[in-house]
């Protein structure tokens, strides 16, 4: 029987902002930026982006998981976490927040790790952190980031998404810590986290089921039942005998040390004698929790010197495992929220007096795009109630009431770079869902491409430069590719048409329009897929799917088509002499 669980709080909704409190003033090192409670963002006091002189290390999630990832903020492990609600994302805010405040010169590592609870795929973090990167690049910082997915209890088999990032973020963590501390490039960086990404496995077991502050306890593990993940499968990490590694036992919240020191002495024999492998360090205790779950999981990681150097480096972080010292400092003031460095906030952009051709040609694209999606509202719907939540036309229906809104006030259309960021800002402002998120990143990874282009006039073949750093970026951080039943499965062909035209020599705007062809039948092509893990029809019947095309791939399909055949009908001469002329 479910029973209200007993806590030791205030509000419910208060808990992660005051969780936050208690840490700065219990460690020193310690200070949160102003902005509560929207911005949750814990940070080493010392540092300033202004003045950092090394790479800074960002990780972060949903709250509940304490100390991770707070509790490892410190001088040679994390620079900054962003908090989430429990067991929520952070918002892109406060992720980007947390990059102005403390990304300097050397650029900044994000470490995105994908938390899961009760068994539901959770992407949410990818998505957020994705946007926050390709933001905060389009403002000019430098950012890397690298996805921590070491559960074992899923195979890779199942996809990206299903993938979980467990108490093994820790340890990575630690290594790009150890490696920002000694002052290196991003790069290489970036590079060892990844590294030691690859080489470590979390498998755990659950008791029991955590309470979340205000609501009741599941009964769902009753008595005499436990959680048991698959396990480290076959090939999963490339362990062998004689390889050397590192042991991690972590607590889930609710285990006491003497449980979790049995645990850790049955396993070190386990893997010495009967895995024949060399354990150079163990860490017990509390590291990534799950609020009030009784159970641990196992971490093991894959080491070399190198790595080992990096683990035993010196860190001032309050939590990881080694003695920490310094007096409680008094009170302290919050330290302010740093504004955006993009030039929008010192000069506001607006619709021109006078539209240049290609501002006009803007315009006309645009307006058909939207007035596509306006009108295909009802049928994305019908499509999505049957392969997804339903709410697809309605998503993408408030995006192009709002591009169609902002273009008449704000668009500077005679600047294709700053238009397409403010497509993004009125799709990110008004779109809700993965949709909403997915297409702001394709718009700020499409403006960054362009934005490094000097001329005022803007090539086919730059637009194609453009389409495909925001494929690009969409696949990265929403997980997919060719195949998945995603708006992926009509642009990846437009833009092999569109590459291949242009190369071959067609004029640009026939090439648009052969490309958009190519789009349509991509889309259409969704119906004889089987979704993947990161399609939204992930757990939909074959039989089911076959009846219909995946609705955001024919939503991308249809503004394409509609943009390429309004500027073929009403500017093909002068688009093609006006695109020609830049690019002779």
């Amino acid at each position: 029987m479910a029973f209200q669980g007993k806590k030791l709080i205030n509000n419910p909704n208060d808990v992660v902002t005051e969780f936050i409190e208690g840490l700065v003033e219990t460690y020193q090192g310690l200070q949160y930026l102003d902005g509560f409670p929207e911005v949750k963002v814990v940070l080493r006091a010392e540092v300033s982006g202004a003045t950092y002189d090394k790479v800074a290390v960002i990780s972060g999630g949903g709250s509940g998981h304490e100390p991770a990832q707070a509790g490892y903020v410190g001088e040679g492990l994390l620079t900054a976490s962003i908090c989430g609600d429990v067991f929520a994302s952070p918002t892109v805010d406060s992720i980007l927040a947390g990059i102005r405040a403390v990304t300097g010169p050397m650029g900044c590592l994000l470490v995105v790790t994908v938390f899961s609870i009760l068994n539901q795929n959770y992407t949410g973090d990818r998505l957020n952190f994705g946007l926050a990167a390709e933001q905060a690049r389009s403002e000019g910082y430098k950012i890397e980031t690298v996805i921590v997915g070491d559960d074992c209890a899923l195979p890779k088999s199942q996809g990206i998404a299903g993938r979980r990032g467990l108490a093994g973020t820790i340890l990575v963590n630690k290594v790009a810590g150890a490696v920002a501390a000694a002052g290196l490039s991003l790069a290489d960086v970036a590079s060892e986290a990844r590294r030691a990404s690859e080489v470590v496995g979390t498998m755990g077991v659950a008791l029991s089921v955590c309470t979340l502050p205000g609501q009741v306890t599941s009964d769902r593990l009753g008595p005499g039942k436990m959680e048991l993940g698959l396990g480290i499968e076959s090939n999963y990490i490339p362990i062998t005998r004689g390889n050397r590694v590192v042991l991690m036992i972590n607590g889930l919240g609710a285990t006491p040390v003497m449980e979790l020191m049995i645990a850790a002495g049955k396993t070190v024999p386990k893997l010495q004698l009967e895995f024949g492998l060399l354990v150079e360090r163990v860490y017990t205790g509390s590291f990534m929790t799950s609020l009030d779950m009784k159970g641990f999981s196992i971490s093991i990681m894959k080491v070399d010197q190198t790595l080992l150097q990096h683990l035993d480096a010196s860190t001032k972080a309050p939590h990881w495992p080694v003695d920490s010292a310094g007096n409680r400092p008094p009170a302290k003031i919050p330290v302010p929220l740093p504004s955006s460095r993009s030039m929008k906030s010192d000069e506001l952009l607006s619709r021109p007096l006078q539209l240049t051709e290609q501002g006009h040609i803007l315009e006309v694209a645009i307006e058909a795009a939207a007035n596509a999606i306006i009108n295909m509202r009802d049928i994305l719907n019908d499509w999505d109630s049957t392969v997804g939540d339903g709410d697809c036309g309605s998503t993408m229906y408030k995006g192009a009431t709002a591009i169609l809104d902002d273009m008449k006030k704000y668009y500077p259309l005679n600047n294709a770079a700053e238009t397409v960021n403010e497509i993004g800002s009125s799709v990110r402002r008004a779109m809700g869902g993965t949709s909403g998120v997915l297409y702001t990143i394709f718009c700020k990874a499409a403006y960054a491409q362009l934005k490094a282009n000097s001329d005022s006039t803007v090539t086919a073949k730059q637009w194609a430069e453009a389409l495909e750093a925001a494929i690009a970026a969409v696949s990265k951080y929403g997980g997919a590719s060719t195949g998945y039943r995603t708006l992926l499965d009509a642009l990846i062909p437009a833009l092999a048409v569109l590459k291949e035209r242009l190369t071959s020599g067609e004029d640009s705007c026939t090439s648009f329009v052969l490309s958009s062809e190519a789009a349509v039948a991509g889309a259409g092509s969704t119906k004889d897929m089987q979704a993947q893990v990161a399609g939204r029809s992930s757990y939909v019947s074959a039989a089911i799917l076959a009846t219909v095309p995946d609705p955001g791939a024919m939503a991308a399909a249809a503004w394409y088509r509609a943009a390429a055949l309004a500027v073929k009908d009403k500017f093909h001469p002068s688009f093609n002499s006006s695109i020609n002329k830049s690019e002779s």
